[in-house]
């Protein structure tokens, strides 16, 4: 759907949609001016779109054992298809998500794992599922901001 088929109130929806996922039509509604069913619709529609593409809960991992979060970058052998390049990640109970990039390095891959030793475990396996020449391990300290 082009951008300029929106307007301002699908927009509106939008931007309270991100903020809080749980808002009903009717609290979206008198946000933007338009009633439950009205808002309602416009969700529907912005669903149908594929816009909106789902719902989630924010989970708070470290509550739940999982400390840790690290960036790894992954350089794979050049015979390597670019479409082969996950094989060397996509089973990791780990990831959290991965991405296939154009550059160096091949690949950029988020994991959260328990503590230092389970991050080494996860960095073992990766090096050891074949094409991956070289890894850079990058710790997150911390996340202020999470638009995702």
């Amino acid at each position: 759907m082009p951008r300029e088929t929106l307007d301002a109130t699908d927009e509106r929806i939008l931007q309270l949609l991100e903020s809080d996922g749980r808002l009903s039509a009717s609290a979206i509604g008198r946000e933007v001016g338009l009633s439950p069913a009205a808002a309602k619709r416009r969700i529907d529609r912005l669903e149908e779109l594929r816009i909106v593409t789902g719902y989630r809960a924010v989970i708070d991992h470290a509550k739940l054992g999982w400390q840790i979060e690290a960036f790894v970058e992954l350089r794979v052998d050049g015979s390597t298809h670019v479409d082969g390049i996950t094989a060397a990640y996509a089973d990791l109970p780990e990831l959290v998500e991965g991405f296939t990039l154009a550059g160096d390095p091949d690949a950029l891959i988020r994991l959260r794992v328990r503590d230092h030793a389970h991050l080494k475990e996860a960095i073992d396996r990766i090096r050891r599922s074949g094409g991956v020449t070289g890894t850079k391990t990058l710790i997150v300290l911390g996340a202020e901001v999470n638009r995702a």
